[in-house]
């Protein structure tokens, strides 16, 4: 059964006048987590495209930088977006129910906010709004303050990416405190550990630009200390 086949199957199970969040109670099992993750990934990007007032067609086609949606399945995918953009749960209830399904702290809501951070950067801005809610869901999430401005810091175009804040390390580390993380890093984003976080092959997008980022700032790193 396919990604979206799962998906559609989650959205039939809705009862009349249910919310979006509900269908997270439903999404236990490990094929229907990664079902559960591009839910979640369409739908705080919805509600996150509000935050900051609008809704631009650049934020809608950045679901293809972190899915591969089949031409027949796009109907699918939109049919998420738009229930999430008009239900009236807010965006809190929805990170809470996916920190519920997944666990505070499962590595796949780093992997979750990755996805949101090409959502946020989709029209090359970061609004003052779209921090405040990643800020918001990362906490939720369990995600700690160091780690979000590790992902912030590969994503926010503000200033030069400091590369120990991408490895998430501080400048005085030791330089083999810095390739421990490094590698940590490395390990982590490769395709089979996403999918066996619960993270869609739909989605493995995502460790492609991830790995990019923590080798560029590996390299930067060894330059700066050569």
């Amino acid at each position: 059964m396919s990604l979206w086949t799962r998906i559609t199957d989650a959205l039939s199970a809705l009862a009349a006048g249910e919310s979006l969040a509900e269908v997270f109670s439903r999404l236990r099992t490990p094929p229907e987590r990664s079902a559960a993750f591009a839910i979640a990934v369409i739908a705080l990007g919805a509600k996150m495209a509000k935050a900051d007032g609008q809704v631009t067609r650049g934020e809608v086609s950045a679901f293809r930088e972190v899915f591969t949606i089949p031409k027949a399945e796009e109907k699918n995918a939109a049919r998420v977006f738009n229930l999430a953009r008009t239900d009236v749960a807010g965006y809190e209830q929805y990170a809470q129910k996916i920190a519920g399904l997944f666990g505070r702290n499962d590595p796949a809501l780093c992997d979750l906010l990755e996805g949101l951070f090409y959502i946020a950067m989709a029209d090359g801005e970061y609004h003052p709004a779209e921090d405040d809610f990643l800020s918001r869901v990362a906490a939720i999430f369990g995600v700690d303050e160091r780690s979000f401005r590790s992902l912030r810091a590969r994503f926010v175009p503000d200033a030069a990416p400091d590369p120990y804040a991408v490895l998430g390390v501080t400048p005085d580390a030791p330089l083999d405190e810095v390739r421990k993380a490094w590698r940590a890093q490395v390990r982590a984003s490769h395709p089979d550990q996403l999918i066996a976080r619960g993270v869609p092959e739909e989605a493995v997008k995502i460790a492609e630009k991830h790995m990019i980022a923590v080798n560029r700032a590996w390299e930067e790193i060894q330059e700066e200390r050569a």
